[in-house]
């Protein structure tokens, strides 16, 4: 089994994978590798499966440290050492990276091009739904070529209860009016219906730069379902394509 790591900057998610699929998933928060109650969630999601390899992407560079300690832990007396690989762009395998620097991409955004092209082929868009919302663009080519970065859609309706006195905060869901009766409403219309115009504007712009005018649309990351629901630019929901990326990372470095 491969234990697959995906640390972001409010949760890591946690996957465990063999050669041809990503068999389960869970989160926990990124602040327990640093209160030292990680190690224990890990185990206890891993179980008593045995691994022999882990891999990690991170964007949190301080929480890396913490995933190579508990690799290096030995799981049982005699037991064969965990081989690990942390995703970068020297160990990357499945894209091409045609970008002036490339140590600058998020890891976490070359392991979503990996699986987007392996399960869509090429060219093809990635919208990564997070803390914040990112698009990255793999060629015609098979390339990683680069992307747009946005403020996430909880970040944005956070920051607006944050810096004025009376706007709440909200817990973003569907709302099917575009006229708000209410505060909270008036919220949810902005920010739901506004970031459904944003993806929709930004996916245009890319297609006219890669001068097509069809190509797949992969959604994934906390609110993908949801803003993807009246979206048909968007092709397809995948919540584990980060993780299916590190996956495929591994089988792409590892001899049959």
């Amino acid at each position: 089994m491969i234990l697959l790591f995906d640390i972001g900057n409010t949760h890591t998610h946690l996957g465990l994978a063999d050669g041809k699929r990503v068999l389960k998933n869970t989160d926990i928060p990124t602040r327990t590798w640093f209160d030292g109650t990680a190690a224990a969630l890990v185990k206890k999601f891993a179980g008593a499966k045995k691994v022999r390899g882990a891999v990690v992407c991170s964007v949190v560079p301080r929480a890396t440290p913490f995933v190579r300690k508990w690799v290096a832990q030995p799981v049982a007396p005699g037991a064969a050492e965990v081989r690990l690989i942390e995703l970068t762009p020297k160990s990357l395998r499945g894209v091409g990276i045609d970008y002036p620097k490339p140590n600058s991409i998020g890891p976490d955004r070359l392991a979503n091009a990996v699986a987007a092209k392996f399960h869509f082929g090429a060219p093809v868009i990635v919208v990564d739904f997070g803390t914040a919302v990112t698009f990255d663009v793999v060629d015609a080519q098979g390339n990683y070529v680069g992307g747009v970065i946005a403020p996430g859609l909880a970040a944005m309706t956070d920051y607006l209860h944050e810096k004025t006195a009376l706007l709440p905060k909200i817990k973003i869901r569907e709302i099917k009016t575009a006229i708000g009766k209410s505060t909270e409403s008036a919220m949810l219309i902005g920010a739901v219906h506004g970031y459904r115009g944003l993806v929709r504007e930004l996916i245009s712009e890319l297609k006219r730069e890669l001068r097509v005018k069809k190509l797949p649309v992969v959604a994934t990351g906390g609110y993908a379902k949801l803003i993807a629901a009246r979206l048909p630019e968007i092709s397809a929901v995948e919540p584990k394509l980060t993780l299916e990326g590190l996956r495929l990372v591994w089988v792409n470095q590892t001899p049959k």
